[in-house]
């Protein structure tokens, strides 16, 4: 006895509408559990210089001196005591009458981060704005 008689031959097939929802489920999965994260910055615009040119109104340059001990000099001159007030009257004294002087820290890398910030609070107080750190290259 043949049972299969009345049935036709089916031909085997994929179901794909299952396949397609599983495949949504994950890539909802991901977008949902996925961090999208900025990384912050400044956005600044660097100033062009020209080789040949020579600045017409150099600023009076203070340099000054932190040792590894807390020790300050400005112009080579010794600054006695470690006080902001002492700091800023000689900072004041090499400022003089010029407009724009600016301050250039030299600290020992074993000094105090303080001492560059009792520096920096002297400069405010002689009104000196211009501020900025000497390095040096490592070769």
């Amino acid at each position: 006895m043949d049972f299969r008689r009345g049935r036709g031959h089916e031909e085997p097939e994929i179901n794909l509408i299952p396949m397609i929802d599983v495949l949504l489920v994950i890539l909802i999965f991901l977008m949902v559990t996925t961090t999208y994260t900025r990384f912050s910055g400044l956005e600044i615009n660097l100033p062009s210089a020209e080789a040949g040119a020579e600045p017409k109104n150099k600023p009076n340059e203070i340099n000054v001196l932190i040792s590894a001990n807390g020790d300050v000099r400005v112009n080579e001159t010794q600054v006695v005591g470690h006080e902001i007030s002492a700091i800023s009257e000689v900072l004041h004294k090499a400022a003089g009458d010029a407009k724009e002087s600016v301050v250039i820290i030299n600290s020992d890398r074993d000094a105090k981060l303080q001492s560059s910030v009792d520096v920096m609070q002297a400069a405010q107080q002689a009104g000196l704005s211009a501020i900025t750190f000497a390095t040096q290259s490592q070769k």
